[in-house]
């Protein structure tokens, strides 16, 4: 139970780590393939009595790299799940910017509810967008459309679409989750990064 536990603790992290591998993995490939048979073309017109061979080697290479044109798009396609997973990831590590000077001047009751507001107003906007998000990609799988460059290797504009909905109820999630420590007085606010207080604490750290 632990384990399940900490898995959903972290769950945007290993969603986030995986998609940000995919991505320098498929791009680092490419680049790699586009670049490496120029070497074995050389190494032909270097070494004539295995020519051949280096020529047959930068010729499949080439043949790969040439294979890969759904790179570009498969990478685009991971970037926006990379957004739409990262925005509920943000809500959780309080990694989104807030502007609370003056909620902040405020005593720490009507903090609490305020934070109990903002709070509500977030919930309501991420299920607002889960729901009209989820009719557009349901829309998408009827249509059952291959995606741009990818369609060949059997991927389909929802299967891209799908983390927009996904996103946002995951945001949902993370909302409610903070509403509840709201609710039993474990925080006042949506705990959102505050810019000012890092800056002075850096300010601080710095060596004189």
């Amino acid at each position: 139970m632990n384990a399940i536990r900490r898995v959903w603790d972290h769950f945007e992290e290993i969603a986030v780590a995986f998609l940000l591998a995919a991505m320098t993995l498929v791009t680092f490939v490419y680049v790699i393939l586009n670049n490496l048979y120029t070497v074995f073309y050389d190494l032909a017109d270097r070494f004539e009595g295995s020519s051949e061979l280096f020529f047959a080697i930068g010729d499949f290479i080439i043949g790969l790299a040439q294979a890969m044109t759904w790179s570009n798009a498969l990478t685009k396609a991971l970037f926006a799940w990379l957004i739409f997973l990262g925005i509920a990831y943000g809500v959780r590590t309080a990694g989104h910017i807030g502007v609370d000077a003056l909620v902040k001047l405020a005593p720490r009751p009507m903090q609490r509810v305020i934070g109990i507001v903002a709070c509500l107003a977030c919930l309501g906007y991420a299920g607002l967008m889960t729901i009209a998000s989820y009719d557009w990609a349901y829309t998408l799988l009827e249509a059952n459309i291959g995606a741009e460059d990818l369609g060949h290797i059997g991927i389909k504009q929802w299967h891209i679409a799908m983390v927009v909905p996904f996103g946002f109820a995951m945001m949902f999630i993370r909302f409610a989750e903070i509403f509840v420590r709201i609710l039993r007085n474990e925080q006042t606010g949506l705990g959102l990064a505050d810019e000012a207080a890092d800056a002075a604490k850096l300010g601080m750290e710095e060596p004189k």
